[in-house]
């Protein structure tokens, strides 16, 4: 195993001094190769050291600028800094030179969305979705950004399809109960707010919502 698997797999296991040690030595006996700069940017980016993260990405692009990985390292990094735009560049630019997976298009779609960019933000978060279809978290922020952008009743497929995964999903009972109420059925409204209470029990938008329907029901 050479140093850069030995030092992923010390990351693995938190022996981080040790991961740093084979890094260093990688990195000195391989100045060139962007790969050594990616790891350990990867290494602080773990540690929350983001601004030496960010130096050692830009590194290895400077080494290699199509470093697809390099690019989504420092995308993290920039999106930590909830500088959203420079995340939003970074993991396009990762996109553009070949990382094809889920957790790219995931934070890219995030990115938009962190800028009120729902609607643009839905074939990044539904390519995640497809690419890794048992994330119900990936679903649910897809469904979200549905809702956001009036999508309505292909939001509540999506929420419904994340039960399916996770069940006790508090968040994806709460935006049906929403939806319920929406489309003028308080009942199974409540049921849902009942529902995310049941399983967060300080869910303050499902305490707020399930008030404001037993008022509604106590009018009716």
């Amino acid at each position: 195993m050479d140093q850069n698997k030995r030092a992923i797999t010390y990351i693995k296991e938190n022996k981080f001094e040790e991961a740093a040690t084979l890094l260093n030595e990688f990195i000195t006996n391989n100045p060139d190769d962007p790969i050594g700069y990616i790891n350990f940017g990867n290494l602080l980016a773990h540690l929350n050291d983001t601004e030496r993260a960010k130096r050692f990405f830009e590194q290895a692009i400077q080494l290699d600028a199509d470093a697809a990985t390099a690019y989504y390292g420092l995308g993290n990094a920039y999106f930590e800094e909830e500088s959203y735009e420079r995340a939003q560049k970074n993991y396009q630019q990762a996109i553009d030179r070949g990382l094809q997976e889920a957790d790219v298009f995931y934070m890219l779609g995030m990115s938009l969305k962190n800028q009120e960019y729902d609607k643009l933000a839905l074939p990044y978060l539904l390519r995640a979705t497809e690419l890794n279809p048992t994330d119900d978290e990936f679903l649910f922020q897809y469904g979200l950004s549905l809702a956001q952008s009036h999508f309505i009743e292909e939001a509540k497929q999506v929420f419904e399809k994340v039960l399916t995964l996770h069940s006790e999903h508090s968040d994806a009972h709460y935006n049906l109960g929403v939806i319920k109420l929406y489309k003028d059925q308080p009942h199974e409204a409540l049921d849902h707010f009942n529902q995310a209470l049941a399983f967060q029990k300080d869910h303050l938008l499902a305490m707020n919502g399930k008030k404001q329907v037993e008022k509604l029901l106590e009018q009716s």
